[in-house]
């Protein structure tokens, strides 16, 4: 069975709307055979990573990039992960005050370089989420585990 790895930082209630949505996607009735493994991104392992088949990120923007968890999480997966994980399908949200850009830019560039492959468009959100903000990301997480699947 195909395993869905959601790796996350969720700090804030704001952040916490965001991985719920993705979770009710990814796990949605409508989706079957596939495994959805959530983990905290201080907890996330390079164990996890291999055992996964797509990949879910979410983070908050702090202070102009991604949060520490999710870099730390990426320092730790690294390198066991470069040669193993090359082509995996993965997506991400980032939640910020007022500018994501950093996060994002981030975001690419470590999975640019772990060659993993983006297989939906990246949620990124700004202030109170709002309900389309929460339905895309419901369909971030449907998008990724239907993917499995196929």
């Amino acid at each position: 069975m195909p395993t869905l790895l959601i790796v996350h930082h969720t700090p804030s209630p704001n952040c916490q709307a965001l991985f719920e949505a993705v979770v009710a996607g990814a796990t949605t009735d409508e989706i079957e055979g596939v495994r959805v493994v959530r983990r905290a991104a201080l907890a996330a392992t390079a164990s996890d990573v291999l055992a996964a088949d797509g990949l879910l990120l979410g983070t908050p923007a702090n202070l102009g990039y991604m949060s520490g968890a999710l870099k730390h999480f990426f320092d730790q997966i690294y390198y066991p992960c470069l040669d193993t994980t090359q082509g995996r399908p993965f997506g991400y949200y980032v939640h910020g005050g007022n500018d994501v850009t950093g996060a994002v830019r981030g975001i690419e560039t470590i999975t640019t370089g772990l060659g993993w492959r983006p297989a939906a468009e990246a949620v990124k959100v700004t202030g109170e989420p709002s309900r389309a903000d929460t339905e895309a990301c419901w369909e971030l997480g449907a998008v990724l585990a239907a993917g499995l699947t196929e």
